[in-house]
């Protein structure tokens, strides 16, 4: 899972990189808002651990942006910040904020809050089983089935799969598929990406089934949760 730190104090970044790194993230970081939405772009994280007083792109604005847009609606975010009011916890969660945090807090609490919204958007974390829509995936049997239909992947549709289905709902690049599937230090062209999804769908859809992976023109694709 990765997290994106976005924070203007770098001692702040080091505490929150520490902490994540030792509990099994990869960890990335910017510090104004201008730069997260750029490393968004280029390669939305699963999770956003934001600040709300940033330069050039406040926190709460960045975050109605990434609400804004189809491909970042679904994205974890967590604010933290130093205003701890009332009033700025709900204006917070009011532009789409998954929850929030006020500075000083303890580093086990958000790594508990982390984990919790994780869960929320994803129900399959942790588990050896994955199931969404009709489709279901035995991560310890290596198998997969679609409405009792057993179905027969190769090694690379397969875990091409369980990140589509990890990420269910949001729309993932080519670019997140090539990294999250075959790795970022691998050389792979991006018509790659588009043969194995080819082979994932027919393997998926028999006839009459609804085709669960949808093209997103220009974008990537998107495994639909129902």
């Amino acid at each position: 899972m990765k997290v994106l730190i976005v924070e203007d104090e770098p001692s702040m970044i080091e505490l929150l990189r520490y902490n994540l790194v030792s509990a099994g993230f990869e960890v990335s970081s910017a510090m104004d808002g201008e730069e997260a939405l750029m490393l968004i772009d280029e390669q939305t994280p699963d999770m956003v651990l934001l600040d709300w007083m940033l330069p050039k792109l406040s926190g709460i604005e960045v975050c109605r942006m990434l609400r804004r847009k189809q491909e970042t609606r679904n994205l974890p975010v967590i604010m933290i910040t130093a205003r701890g009011e009332e009033t700025d916890r709900v204006r917070g969660l009011d532009v789409g904020a998954d929850d929030y945090m006020s500075k000083p807090f303890s580093p086990n609490e958000l790594l508990a809050r982390i984990r919790a919204v994780l869960r929320r958007h994803n129900p399959n974390l942790g588990s050896d089983m994955i199931s969404v829509a009709d489709v279901s995936m035995d991560l310890v049997a290596y198998k997969v089935s679609r409405a009792g239909r057993e179905l027969h992947l190769g090694p690379t549709e397969f875990k091409l799969l369980r990140y589509f289905m990890e990420r269910a709902g949001r729309v993932l690049t080519r670019e997140q598929l090539l990294d999250g599937v075959w790795g970022q230090n691998v050389y792979v062209e991006d018509r790659t990406v588009d043969v194995h999804i080819r082979r994932l769908r027919k393997a998926l859809n028999s006839e009459n089934e609804v085709d669960l992976i949808r093209t997103v023109r220009a974008v990537g694709y998107c495994f639909e949760k129902e």
